[in-house]
């Protein structure tokens, strides 16, 4: 029987639109035209600008044959045209690949072909590294080149014949009457996994899944109007976050940064007023371990927010000390970067710093618009008890989570087995609901038929005060099958031997859960800061 509620109450134009982040450039340009919206060197524009701009570059590359689920690649820094291809792409129907510019020739080659990318809008910066890209595709399929002429960088690295980024902008229409989409599951952005063995998955994102992460980052943050935000986290991670989204909705300002190094990331937040900035753990431990003269004349009230390692008691103390406001985030590619938050509460703050960064290294509870996030048991789909020890795996549900892995249907429905997309992180949840993470199922170490999680290894190694990163892996042993060995890269000044390491590990952990072996040296690094641990794996093998 039809309910009284479904009855004559159809969907129509009037009542019903699809949700999509584009809708947040155009009401703020129309709100606050002239509020300004981005700052690179001596330029200064406005959201009216920008928002014209935008327009011009869908308009633009509709001229070029652009259309619905086309491809547009762009080789881009955290720079204008960065932020304005995140609009203009989608405002076409297209589809935003923003590569990785940390990437080797032959990876950027395999993304154009596997993404089917149409056109590549390319920086000064990587045009030597395009080039080299372009002559080792597989494709043969037409490839259209934009080359961006930035004035903060100066001429490019070798110049590839491409149409010029302005005037592509010229061809098209400041006016350009784009549509929405017409269904929000239409994909909005391709963001490729920095993947550790073999190629990388493409993973597609929608246009409600992005409006949803750019809403729930506002509120995770309590993000006011007109934000001033810098740009330390790369915008090809994971769409940075999907903050060009949620800066746009809060009117505010991006503040645009080639090169994250302390000096510039203080003078940034000096010069310009910054209020919030995003990054990997590395670089909220470089800006804590920067000399103290680089930090004078720091603004209070900073929000930043970290994702990756849980942040260590060193770094929550440091950043309170530059007056920083920490918070902690987890996610993945997936999940269009971080979709849980570990929301603190306000009786924390009168705990001792050791309790303290014990709560914040959690990984916290789901984003707002999340729909659920659950420690559950990978074979049983059951959830595990919330006692903080029983183990099982992190699990995603809602809008939250991409479409899929682009042609990799096996890889797809693995994923999404059981009505949930699975993390591959090993994690607890605890009688508050909290979750933390204990190892990616990959990186438990079985020792002597015991399972040692490198995670904890971990954070006992970064209570030690002379060490700046760690990482634990599995090192092969003829007696027990692995043992636990550790990578350690040190502070600037400081001097430790492996046996002072093992001692103070000694202190906080059970006998067979101590490194056997510690290596110090630099960590090698993913281009968004996580630690290889597969090249450490291979170090270990081989020692």
């Amino acid at each position: 029987m039809t309910s009284i509620f479904d009855s004559n109450l159809p969907r129509n134009a009037a009542n019903f639109a699809s949700i999509s982040p584009l809708g947040f450039i155009a009401r703020t340009a129309e709100v606050y035209p002239q509020r300004l919206a981005i700052v690179h060197g001596d330029l200064r524009q406005t959201w009216g600008q920008t928002y014209a701009r935008c327009r011009q570059l869908a308009s633009g590359l509709q001229r070029l044959g652009v259309g619905k689920n086309d491809t547009v690649a762009v080789l881009l820094p955290n720079t204008p045209p960065m932020v304005e291809a995140h609009f203009g792409v989608p405002m076409a129907g297209a589809v935003l690949n923003a590569m990785n510019t940390r990437l080797d020739p032959q990876a950027i080659a395999y993304m154009l072909d596997h993404g089917e990318a149409r056109v590549v809008i390319v920086d000064p910066e990587f045009t030597g590294l395009l080039a080299k890209a372009l002559t080792l595709r597989q494709s043969s399929a037409p490839l259209q080149v934009v080359e961006v002429q930035d004035a903060v960088y100066g001429p490019a690295s070798q110049s590839l014949g491409g149409m010029d980024y302005e005037a592509l902008l010229a061809s098209g229409d400041a006016q350009f009457d784009w549509a929405p989409p017409a269904d929000e599951w239409d994909a909005i952005a391709l963001n490729y996994t920095s993947g550790t063995t073999g190629n990388p998955k493409g993973v597609v994102y929608h246009h409600r899944g992005a409006a949803s992460n750019a809403i729930s980052n506002v509120l995770e943050w309590d993000m006011p109007k007109h934000a001033v935000y810098l740009w330390t986290l790369p915008m090809f991670h994971c769409n940075g976050w999907c903050f060009p989204w949620t800066v746009a909705l809060r009117a505010g300002v991006n503040v645009c940064l080639r090169r994250v190094d302390p000096q510039s990331v203080f003078d940034a937040i000096r010069q310009h007023g910054v209020t919030h900035y995003c990054g990997a753990p590395i670089v909220h431990g470089m800006l804590v371990n920067a000399p103290e003269a680089m930090k004078q004349g720091l603004p209070a009230g900073v929000k930043a927010m970290v994702a990756g390692a849980a942040p260590p008691a060193s770094m929550i103390e440091g950043m309170e000390r530059m007056g920083f406001d920490l918070t902690h985030v987890y996610g993945l590619t997936e999940t269009y970067g971080p979709a849980a938050v570990c929301a603190q509460h306000d009786d924390w703050a009168q705990l001792d710093i050791g309790e303290r960064a014990r709560l914040n290294a959690r990984q916290g509870v789901r984003f707002h618009l999340q729909g659920d996030v659950r420690v559950l048991d990978p074979e049983t789909m059951q959830p595990v008890p919330q006692d903080g020890e029983t183990m099982g795996e992190i699990m995603f549900k809602g809008n939250i989570a991409m479409k899929g892995y682009l042609k990799n249907p096996k890889a797809t429905d693995e994923a999404f087995a059981g009505g949930w997309f699975h993390s591959g992180d090993l994690a607890v949840q605890y009688p508050d609901g909290y979750i933390k993470i204990k190892d990616r199922s990959k990186d438990i170490i079985i020792s002597g038929g015991e399972n040692i999680s490198s995670i904890e290894v971990e954070d006992v190694l970064y209570r030690h005060p002379a060490v700046l990163a760690a990482a634990v892996v599995a090192k092969p042993d003829a007696k027990w099958g692995e043992t636990p060995c550790a990578f350690v890269e040190l502070k600037d000044g400081a001097s430790v031997t492996a046996e002072d390491i093992i001692a103070h590990c000694r202190q906080h952990l059970a006998g067979f859960k101590l490194p056997r072996a510690v290596v110090f040296g630099e960590l090698p690094k993913t281009s968004t800061g996580k630690i290889q641990k597969f090249e450490l794996r291979k170090l270990a093998a081989e020692s």
